[in-house]
């Protein structure tokens, strides 16, 4: 007969005494970091260490977990699987044994935040500054993205993605900072040019992609006439040249302001009225540490707060 507190009996919870649970933290390290390396300094083995142990959870599992692809690694079907319920019994056993899942001053966690390299070049070197004083221990990862996929928010260990309000997002979202669109030209056109004059002078240079990027399309609807001087597939190179060698461009104004630091430029208004282009706060909805989460969304916020 079984007792008030149940009977562990066939239960499976019996069968955990064969195994060796010390695994599980550097198992979900690995799932997450997708290389053994960081896996390895994330949880304070040697790679070595970190390999034996990937070794034997292949073994207890029945599963390759990761495969070598290229340069760098792939996870199993099993493997992605495992990530949120692994996750999630972790961080309740942290809880259970009343261990803080994050302490700040002590923490050596890798904070993940996805980005496109233009919100990377507005908020990263204040939320670098912040995480270095606020989390010295722990270590910023910045993943820079171009169009965010599904994916994007739940695999290779992101925490947060920070997302342009123009693209989708499966997920809840907060408003971060509002941006809005503005022309740059350089600092030798005439101060009489208005920011049409230089939108319909000016050679423009262009990020080569297709579709043209926004707001291009709200000239041509508006039949407003305009000239492509030079296509550039690198985006952080367009207000540099505007500068250096002439032309126009259109930026979000948060980014021409952090590059006037760099390059003299002339910023104007955008001539026709456009949506905005808020920078929105998309959490990865695997992760379960609430006092992380506010942790960091607090300094995300003080970031933005300084723009």
């Amino acid at each position: 007969m079984g007792h008030d507190g149940g009977d562990i009996t066939g239960s499976g919870l019996d069968r955990l005494t064969s195994v060796n649970l010390n695994l599980l933290v550097p198992l979900l390290a690995l799932l997450e970091e997708r290389s053994v390396t960081r896996a390895a300094e994330r949880v304070g083995l040697s790679q070595p260490a970190m390999s034996h142990a990937l070794a034997r959870m292949r073994r207890l599992l029945g599963d390759d977990l990761v495969i070598r692809q290229g340069t760098g690694v792939t996870l199993t079907p099993r493997a992605l699987q495992l990530i949120a319920p692994l996750r999630a019994v972790l961080e309740q056993t942290a809880h259970i044994v009343n261990l803080p899942s994050f302490e700040p001053a002590t923490d050596q966690r890798v904070i993940t935040v996805a980005m496109t390299t233009s919100t990377a070049f507005v908020v990263g070197p204040r939320l670098t500054r912040l995480i270095a004083e606020r989390a010295p221990r722990a270590t910023l990862r910045v993943r820079t993205i171009t169009v965010p996929t599904k994916a994007t928010f739940t695999e290779m260990g992101v925490d947060v993605v920070l997302l342009s309000e123009g693209h989708s997002s499966p997920y809840p979202r907060e408003r971060l900072y509002n941006d809005r669109c503005v022309v740059v030209a350089s600092p030798d056109t005439s101060p009489e040019a208005s920011a049409l004059d230089l939108l319909t002078t000016q050679p423009h240079i262009v990020v080569d992609t297709e579709p043209r990027v926004f707001p291009y399309p709200v000239l041509d609807e508006r039949g407003v006439p305009y000239r492509v001087g030079q296509l550039i597939s690198d985006f952080l190179l367009v207000p540099f040249l505007v500068a250096r060698a002439g032309g126009v461009a259109l930026l979000r104004y948060q980014v021409a302001a952090a590059m006037r630091t760099l390059a003299d430029l002339r910023i104007e208004e955008f001539p026709f009225p456009l949506p905005g282009l808020g920078i929105d706060v998309v959490w990865n909805p695997r992760l379960t540490d609430q006092y992380f989460i506010e942790w960091l969304r607090a300094v995300l916020f003080d970031v933005a707060t300084h723009l």
